[in-house]
């Protein structure tokens, strides 16, 4: 029995699980207009820094929120293919949370990581592999204890949204 058939199968699920690139851009750009606001919001009302700081703040969550969307998407489509509706919100409430919280605290980690790269030893060195993993680890630590406040809660509604919208279309 050859693998072929198996592996066509795995091929079809992921041609069809891949986004439109309408819905992809469409939703990008939604989603990370949503977070941006979310942390814009959040932040205006905590009377936080400085106005630049802000606005650096905001567009870190509206990029990272771009960026996750159609990952989100794809995965959720990925894990709900052909099952039924409630599987489809739960998948696209945990591929998107997911997703939206890895790219924005992944972009975090790099910001966070050019800051200290100051003070750490020449590049692809033992010591700087060893200080690389360790900056970005506690940036990203730092972005899940800290950041995530930021989303409450127009950003716990907009994934609520969304994935009323990802469950309905399944259907």
């Amino acid at each position: 029995m050859t693998p072929l058939p198996a592996l066509h199968n795995r091929l079809d699920r992921i041609r069809n699980a891949l986004p439109s690139p309408g819905v992809a851009v469409c939703g990008a750009l939604l989603w990370a207009a949503a977070m941006g606001a979310s942390a814009l919001v959040n932040l205006l009302l905590d009377d936080w820094e400085t106005p630049a700081k802000i606005r650096f703040v905001s567009l870190l969550y509206a990029a990272g929120g771009a960026l996750a969307f159609p990952v989100g998407l794809f995965l959720a489509r990925l894990v709900s293919l052909g099952r039924h509706w409630q599987v489809a919100l739960a998948a696209a409430l945990v591929c998107l949370l997911a997703a939206t919280i890895g790219f924005t605290g992944g972009l975090f980690a790099l910001q966070y990581r050019s800051y200290y790269a100051q003070w750490h030893e020449p590049a692809l060195t033992i010591a700087w592999s060893i200080q690389f993993v360790h900056t970005m680890a506690t940036a990203f630590y730092q972005f899940i204890v800290l950041g995530i406040r930021l989303y409450f809660p127009l950003g716990f509604i907009a994934l609520a949204l969304a994935s009323i919208w990802f469950a309905r279309q399944q259907r």
